[in-house]
């Protein structure tokens, strides 16, 4: 076995996502894993407290998104959402085929969809603080966040079952602009008789 491959925590979270689809997530022992990966134990616990880290592991999306809303010019909030969430879209697509391996465990777990549904939740925190830091009140940028993020959330799973059929940040943009239309008043998510007012012009 040796020590010196490259890329360890790579090849750690590579071999896990096999082995949590081919036995389970239960089923499946940390020395399993490293014997995969080619190293050792001690290896793996040095990248990872236990193996249900490996799923949830610290990653890029809150910083990116707390940027890019932070970069944007004066917008709508939703708009602000919109651009944060398509600027992350490449976290996900730099790592789709771990990220849909991912998934598929999550889903066949209760207990770690809980802790997903826990990870959503805190992005819609980094959101709302990075519209509140833009001078939006409290309860209106809770309220964008967690549209945002529920829109993002439908767009993901649209995502991976497309298998790359769809870009991401395409697939954001049109559940984003479904939610206007669903949250327009009345005559203006489809449009006024005349045509003069569609969806996206209501909440401009």
């Amino acid at each position: 076995m040796s020590r010196w491959k490259p890329d360890a925590r790579g090849r750690l979270e590579k071999a896990a996502m096999e082995l949590y689809n081919d036995k389970g997530f239960d089923a499946t022992t940390v020395a399993e894993i490293a014997a995969r990966a080619g190293v050792t134990e001690r290896t793996f616990y040095r990248h990872f407290v236990d193996k249900r880290e490996v799923l949830f592991q610290p990653n890029a999306l809150a910083d990116v998104l707390a940027k890019a809303t932070a970069a944007t010019d004066a917008l709508p909030p939703l708009e602000v959402i919109a651009h944060a969430l398509t600027e992350a879209a490449p976290v996900f697509e730099e790592r789709a085929e771990l990220i849909r391996q991912r998934q598929a465990v999550i889903a066949a777990n209760p207990e770690l969809q809980e802790r997903e549904l826990a990870k959503l939740a805190s992005l819609v925190s980094t959101l709302a603080q990075a519209l509140r830091e833009r001078g939006l009140e409290a309860t209106t940028a809770t309220l964008a966040a967690e549209i945002g993020v529920a829109a993002f959330k439908v767009a993901f799973e649209r995502w991976i079952d497309s298998r790359g059929r769809h870009a991401l940040a395409r697939l954001i943009r049109e559940t984003l602009d479904t939610a206007r239309q669903l949250t327009a008043p009345a005559g203006h998510a489809a449009g006024t008789d005349d045509g003069s007012c569609t969806g996206r012009e209501s909440v401009a």
